[in-house]
């Protein structure tokens, strides 16, 4: 019999409430040990609530005044009966009634274990309980309704229903084979290949979506390059709508790599505002550059900070060279100023797209260069509504396998290699599809899987 299982799925610290969850066939047992209130929990209906008191069992001593949640399997997340204990929030309480809660056999959970069991006692696939963690990570509303899609299951509808047609596929290839002398070779050849070609459709319209999924799962790494006192750490406090970095006249304030999360216009960036580059003899400012021209090699976006009412400098025409053929965006600050700088030099190098005036100090253009970045990392349209976006990197890599296969059986076609051959490739991709849904995964890989998950989740 599987083991009752309990752990906190609250955040740690002090707050309004903190809930324990409990579950497992002797969780409504359990707690009805050392639940005091009108009544019996073992008669109670599934989905109510219930106020009472948290008691040591021994004496009777009143520990924590509690609301009691009971969800009888397999209504439940898990699918087995489930019990949730509402406490006040804080250390002291939560660590008592858990406490009492293990003596009375219950084992503590382990990280995404509440998760697990809904996976292997076949309530959700293997997609939607990843898609849980994506869930709680997410950085924008965007992600977050990806996510969600995700967990209702919309990838897996169609990774389904494609596995279905790939096993009608192996079933008509298999009667060919146990009955041979009614097969066309080249009817069935073409059969094959029509049926694989729009299969490979259908995983290239998946695929279509996976950078722009893992952006928006992970956010965009966003290095805001430029020299000392051209902004750089205005537009990051801007961006994150809060003063994070020290902000003065004085040239190499910033004399670290600062990380900062922020939303803009709906896509996650994940910012590092840099030490403005330049020469120095300040040991401690020379390491800070140092990181800053390392952020500059690793990040997916580069903000080319210019401040426009100065004249261009020699460094800043260099860096122009160096980030005019990544992914980068000059933001032409101080633009409330008459213009010094030299326009024409940097659009001779970057197309006016990618080029956003813009007045930090006025709040002004932060719309346009998220207008900027979507159109850069997105083609300026970002939508949720109606596709599946595919982000998680074990998926992708399921999914191109999947699609190989495919390609191989095709080939095989059309060389009219033995069917039974052929069927070889295409079972391959149905295995790959199997394992992304989790009908063919190995233990190890479920449980990695599910250590990435939080406690009590």
């Amino acid at each position: 019999m599987t083991e009752t299982i309990a752990a906190i799925s609250t955040p740690a610290g002090e707050g309004g409430i903190a809930v324990i969850r409990i579950s497992g066939a002797d969780s409504i047992e359990t707690t009805d040990r050392i639940f005091s209130f009108k009544g019996k929990l073992a008669d109670v209906a599934t989905h109510t609530v219930h106020y009472g008191h948290i008691v040591h069992p021994s004496n009777g001593e009143r520990v924590e005044e509690v609301l009691v949640t009971v969800m009888r399997g397999p209504r439940s997340f898990t699918t087995e009966d489930v019990v949730e204990i509402s406490c006040h929030g804080g250390i002291i309480s939560v660590k008592k009634v858990l406490g009492l809660v293990l003596e009375q056999g219950v084992r503590l959970a382990e990280p995404g274990e509440f998760t697990k069991r809904a996976f292997l006692n076949g309530r959700i696939d293997l997609t939607q309980a990843e898609a849980v963690i994506d869930l709680i990570r997410a950085k924008s509303d965007r992600a977050f309704k990806i996510a969600l899609k995700q967990v209702e299951g919309n990838l897996s509808k169609q990774v389904k229903e494609l596995r279905h047609r790939l096993v009608e596929l192996m079933a008509h290839i298999e009667v060919n084979i146990d009955y041979p002398e009614h097969d066309v070779e080249e009817l069935t050849n073409a059969y094959i290949k029509d049926k694989c070609a729009n299969a490979i459709l259908d995983l290239d319209r998946l695929l279509l979506s996976a950078e722009q999924g893992k952006i928006l799962r992970e956010g965009i790494v966003t290095a805001i390059v430029g020299r000392p006192n051209v902004g750089k750490s205005s537009l990051l406090n801007a961006l994150a709508q809060d003063n994070k970095a020290i902000v003065t006249d004085i040239p190499g304030t910033t004399r670290d790599v600062i990380e900062e999360y922020v939303n803009l216009n709906g896509i996650p960036l994940k910012l590092l505002d840099t030490a403005g580059l330049r020469e120095t003899e300040d040991i401690v400012e020379r390491i800070g550059v140092e990181r800053s021209r390392n952020a500059l090699t690793d990040a997916d976006l580069i903000l080319l900070v210019i401040n426009r009412n100065e004249p261009l400098h020699e460094d800043e025409k260099l860096l122009m060279e160096q980030v005019k053929d990544k992914q980068s965006i000059v933001v032409l600050n101080k633009s409330d100023l008459p213009t010094a700088a030299d326009l024409s030099y940097m659009e001779a190098r970057f197309p006016p797209e990618r080029i956003v005036p813009m007045s930090v100090k006025e709040n002004e253009g932060l719309d346009r260069l998220g207008e900027a970045i979507a159109n850069l990392f997105f083609g300026g349209q970002l939508e949720t509504n109606d596709i599946t976006y595919v982000s998680n990197v074990r998926h992708i890599h399921l999914l191109n396998n999947a699609k190989r296969a495919l390609e191989e059986a095709q080939n095989a076609a059309d060389q009219f290699v033995p069917i039974d051959m052929i069927q070889i490739d295409i079972r391959n991709a149905w295995e790959n599809l199997g394992e992304l849904v989790g009908d063919s995964v190995g233990e190890s890989l479920i449980d990695q899987i599910f250590s990435q998950f939080c406690l009590g989740k």
